[in-house]
């Protein structure tokens, strides 16, 4: 029965919001609408989420729920690109890394340590995705310090932030071999599999290509949704008198990780925090190492010219920040509640920061 009332309540929410949309309905309306359709669909790809990390293992699970959920980030950013909107893209970018790294890996290590005193994942995935988040700083550093010194020109910057997006796809894309081919054994969770571990765990609800199926409508569901949301903000800001930096790097962001917030949250508290901090860190990594770099290749090809890989310094403190207390807390491969509620607590800092920018 309550399966029954959820599934009418996400679909009432997501029709109700296409028809905010497309019959323009006062934006505020359109946004609550747009905001509560978020919330079900999140947990419609959360379900999916863990019935397909049944099958595939929790690493792969969390890895394709990054994926699909930043599908529908990719897709709202490119819009942006296109429109030449490209402060706002970095921002989203900005707010992306910092939600994944704070709020929802936070957000889920205080829930799974809530119900569980001390939860445990791989050390060796911790300590090479905390290494591969300081390579993303890097790559976002190196360009900043070179323009703002004046030691290279605008076109050389365009031409540095093509490079730098070529190599980070190839580390990328090196990355996943490394991860889920050749070491795929080296770095598997834990606590996968681990009967002790998780008394209470059932079968999965629903069949392998069922699991699949919904986990593909689910983030295409997100992807309107998120889309309809987006473009009430613009009206939402100017009335409440919100900063383009605050929108971009926290409400834009947070209603394009609602669905990784959801996922996370609910296998943590399953005690299968490998694959939370595999949804976390990895969209988090996906964003800086291959949506970032893809958006200024995509841009090369637009009217508005190539959007350079220089960040705000504002943008790059707050990623360097993230970047460091994550990597403190992951690296030992053990988590508690007190540990997530401290990646809150830096996470409300930004956020107070960035809306009084």
């Amino acid at each position: 029965m309550r399966k029954q009332i959820s599934t009418l309540l996400l679909i009432a929410s997501f029709v109700l919001s296409g028809i905010a949309h497309y019959t323009h309905m006062n934006a505020i309306v359109q946004f609550i609408l747009s905001a509560i359709a978020v919330i079900f669909v999140a947990g419609f790809l959360g379900r999916a989420t863990e019935n397909v990390s049944h099958y595939a293992g929790q690493r792969l699970g969390g890895f394709l729920n990054a994926t699909f959920g930043n599908a529908a980030e990719l897709i709202i950013a490119i819009f942006l690109v296109k429109e030449g909107l490209y402060d706002m893209v970095k921002a989203s970018l900005t707010g992306s890394i910092i939600g994944n790294l704070l709020l929802v890996l936070g957000a889920s290590l205080f829930a799974g340590g809530l119900k569980f005193k001390v939860q445990k994942f791989n050390v060796s995935l911790a300590g090479l995705s905390g290494s591969l988040m300081i390579v993303a700083v890097i790559s976002l550093f190196v360009p900043a310090v070179f323009l703002n010194t004046h030691s290279i020109t605008k076109e050389d910057t365009d031409t540095l932030s093509l490079i730098v997006a070529v190599v980070l796809i190839v580390a990328y894309l090196a990355w996943l071999l490394f991860s889920l081919v050749t070491h795929k054994d080296y770095l598997d969770d834990v606590t996968e599999d681990s009967e002790e571990e998780l008394p209470h765990e059932h079968a999965p609800a629903w069949s392998r290509n069922r699991a699949v199926s919904y986990l593909v409508l689910a983030t295409v569901m997100v992807a309107f949704v998120s889309e309809w949301l987006v473009g009430t903000l613009e009206t939402f800001t100017t009335q409440f008198g919100l900063s383009e930096l605050f929108v971009g790097a926290f409400l834009v962001a947070i209603i394009g990780n609602a669905a990784e917030h959801s996922a996370a949250i609910m296998l943590a508290m399953k005690n299968k925090v490998g694959a939370a901090v595999e949804i976390a860190v990895g969209s988090s990594l996906q964003i800086a190492l291959f949506v970032a770099p893809v958006l200024i290749i995509v841009s090369s090809f637009m009217s508005h010219g190539v959007m350079d890989i220089v960040f705000t310094t504002i943008e790059l403190v707050a990623i360097g920040v993230s970047v460091f207390i994550a990597k403190s807390i992951t690296q030992d491969g053990a988590t508690n509640w007190y540990e997530g509620l401290m990646l809150l607590v830096v996470y409300i800092m930004l956020g107070v920061s960035f809306f009084l920018v």
